[in-house]
């Protein structure tokens, strides 16, 4: 495969900005037309991959051409996708400008014009973050508690987007046509602990399809009301329980939005999205408490905290979806059952990581201990007798 400078004769110009417009009106091409009569695409910071397809390749253009294309133009599918429907991708055979119903032939040739990443207007922020890990293609960050993952009309700063953006800078190839980090996954604002942040195109496929196959394993470390016990008649009745082998509890029920309260997630049984949680006793508290390791067949939005209110063992601190309990319990100082009384964030925690790493392959994982506020917690419930 090799990059060139792509010169196009005006009559060819003609055919392809008429049939690219009948699709996408605004589109416009990064170029301009020289004196001599010639359209010169490198007159604008783009460039022009050359590439062959394979004998035998996929069916689906866009698939075959990111089997084709060197890694090092971290061009994933997704991004391929949208560049065939903005009309950047056209066929050296015979001039015509590629669409997503365009038959796949083998050893046939295509050009890719690549813009420069856009840049995005995400502020860059130098805010205190916790690496974990580093390479090129991604980071592995330990997120602090109140630390919100993404921009949003109520969090536009602060972020630990904005974070990256400062953290990161040139080293950011673009995901998905933008100069930015790639969020494969989230954690709660005022959930703590590990997650992975793509820096490249590949490195956010390779991360995603992982995602959606279920094969990265993620734990965490849960403060729940209650004693989880499977001699608890009333777990063992409900509908959404099983205990499978080493008393492991499984929690499944689909997971949708509140239908009153759209701020909150709710648990369903013919709507929302399939849901698995899998978690089992670490450290019982007395008759008040259980520390759980809780680990993720899914990943829906507030997953943990909306099985364990469900199942009636809801995180303690938890703001939304915990019912504030008082632990009036002889064996703690006052100054303890203050501090419970007013622990004001979910007791969570994203302990451990692992996947294989999406450009070389190897398997991966790291740890996290738990932050200073939980440590403090765990000590001060393992007092309760």
């Amino acid at each position: 495969m090799t990059i060139k400078k792509t010169k196009v004769i005006i009559p060819q110009i003609i055919v392809i900005v008429s049939t690219v417009t009948n699709n996408l009106k605004n589109l416009k091409f990064l170029g301009s037309i020289k004196s001599s009569g010639v359209f010169d695409m490198n007159s604008y910071p783009s460039q022009v991959l050359e590439i062959t397809l394979f004998p035998e390749t996929a069916k689906r253009l866009d698939k075959a051409l990111a089997d084709a294309v060197s890694e090092k133009y971290t061009l994933s599918r997704s991004r391929l996708k949208k560049l065939i429907e903005a009309g950047c991708v056209i066929s050296s055979d015979n001039g015509l400008v590629a669409t997503l119903k365009t038959k796949v032939i083998p050893n046939s040739n295509w050009e890719i014009t690549l813009e420069a990443p856009e840049i995005t207007n995400i502020s860059a922020e130098d805010l205190k973050i916790d690496i974990a890990f580093e390479d090129e293609h991604l980071i592995v960050i330990n997120k602090a508690a109140g630390m919100v993952v993404h921009p949003a009309p109520g969090s536009p700063s602060g972020t630990l987007v904005n974070a990256l953006m400062f953290h990161c800078g040139s080293s950011l190839s673009g995901v998905g046509g933008r100069k930015r980090p790639g969020i494969v996954h989230r954690i709660d604002k005022n959930t703590s602990g590990l997650l992975v942040v793509a820096k490249t195109d590949v490195a956010h496929s390779g991360l995603a399809s992982q995602f959606e196959n279920h094969s990265i394993s993620r734990h965490y470390k849960a403060f729940c009301y209650g004693v989880i016990n499977k001699l608890d008649t009333r777990l063992n009745s409900h509908p959404k329980i099983k205990f499978e082998k080493s008393e492991t509890l499984m929690i499944s029920g689909n997971i949708s939005r509140h239908r009153f309260d759209r701020k909150k997630m709710a648990v369903f049984d013919h709507i929302g999205r399939r849901a698995v949680t899998r978690c089992k006793n670490e450290v019982v508290y007395g008759e008040f408490a259980t520390r759980l390791d809780c680990w993720l067949e899914t990943g829906r939005t507030h997953q943990i905290r909306v099985h364990l209110a469900h199942i009636g063992h809801g995180l303690i601190g938890d703001p939304v979806y915990g019912s504030r309990r008082k632990f009036k319990v002889k064996s703690l100082e006052e100054k303890d059952v203050e501090f419970l009384d007013n622990f004001r964030r979910q007791a969570l925690h994203a302990t451990s990581l692992a996947f294989i790493h999406p450009v070389t392959n190897e398997p991966v994982s790291f740890n996290s201990d738990l932050p200073k506020d939980l440590i403090e917690l765990d000590a001060i419930l393992k007092k309760i007798r």
